[in-house]
């Protein structure tokens, strides 16, 4: 959730397309312009053919110096006061995996937890949250793995997901990567299939999709 400390544009995958953006200034190359805390801050460009992206990326807000000075913090709870992104984004996501077969949607902690629920609804699976350390009650297995100083932890319940599963990880953003390449280890030490990592935001300059290797990646907005 920590963006590196330049300021952002919010780049849509040519999937999706532009909507009017309501309080936005829609500058000559295409870049949407929001008002926010006394600055311009820039938001997504208008590159692709499904307006639902467009409005998603016109709602992630960008704090700068939070949680400390000269880090930008994408928070997506503006997405979540707005219903319509909210409902868009889940749905970009359901009409995606709804016949892939997935049968386990697996969330990390905290904001994997907002949005795979609803997709494990829509979509018939069974959902499994991936906990940080100490917070599931029963049995886990557990996976370290790397931060810029020091070690962390994820855990999931033993027997959650099974040898003949095919799950889908959903989380918020990705980053570095570290996080959701430690979920997935997870799913296919019990012999799990990995079908897919899903977020709403990727900040490509971080390359997390190398540390995650082959495992396939989709996400609705790619920051830069």
């Amino acid at each position: 959730m920590l963006l590196s400390p330049r300021r952002l544009h919010l780049r849509i995958p040519h999937c999706c397309s532009p909507a009017p953006a309501p309080s936005a200034l829609l500058g000559g190359s295409g870049v949407v312009r929001r008002l926010g805390s006394g600055a311009r801050r820039r938001g997504a460009v208008a590159m692709a053919t499904d307006g639902r992206v467009e409005r998603i990326a016109s709602t992630i807000r960008v704090i700068p110096d939070f949680p400390k000075p000269g880090i930008l913090f994408q928070d997506i709870t503006t997405l979540l006061l707005d219903p319509q992104a909210f409902h868009d984004t889940t749905d970009l996501f359901v009409e995606r995996y709804k016949d892939k077969g997935i049968t386990v949607v697996a969330g990390v902690e905290a904001r994997g937890f907002i949005f795979g629920p609803p997709i494990a609804l829509a979509i018939g699976a069974k959902f499994v949250p991936i906990r940080k350390p100490k917070k599931l009650p029963g049995e886990v297995i557990s996976e370290e793995y790397s931060l810029e100083y020091g070690t962390d932890k994820i855990e999931m319940h033993v027997g959650a997901v099974l040898p003949s599963d095919r799950a889908l990880i959903v989380d918020d953003l990705i980053a570095t990567g570290g996080t959701l390449c430690a979920a997935a280890k997870l799913i296919e030490r019990v012999g799990a299939e990995v079908v897919e990592c899903a977020c709403v935001i990727e900040l490509p300059e971080l390359k997390g999709r190398d540390k995650l290797g082959d495992r396939p990646v989709f996400v609705l907005v790619k920051a830069d």
